[in-house]
């Protein structure tokens, strides 16, 4: 009676399938291109869109200042304003209180 060898070449291949796809598997999840770095760029993309609103507000708040004290159109209050806060100039009937 001869003894039957048991065959590793079954075995080997569903071993090394079985690898190659639990890699894969990983890097599908937690590669470069995975899923969760993808979830990370859709919320880094969120919160740079609503600092891009911000600064758009921003600029247009800046732009409407500069209209305003502008050649063509002086806005006397603003101007003013501005004369008060940035110079410290005060009329001579008015009180500062700091």
């Amino acid at each position: 009676m001869q003894r039957k060898r048991p065959r590793f070449g079954p075995v080997l291949f569903y071993a090394l399938a079985g690898t190659f796809g639990v890699y894969l598997t990983f890097a599908a999840v937690q590669g470069e291109y995975g899923l969760f770095h993808r979830i990370q760029i859709e919320a880094d993309a969120v919160l740079l869109r609503a600092e891009r609103d911000r600064l758009l507000l921003q600029l247009a708040e800046i732009e409407n200042r500069t209209r305003r004290l502008s050649d063509d159109y002086l806005d006397l209050d603003l101007l003013d304003q501005q004369a008060r806060e940035i110079l410290g100039y005060a009329r001579a009937d008015e009180i500062i209180l700091r």
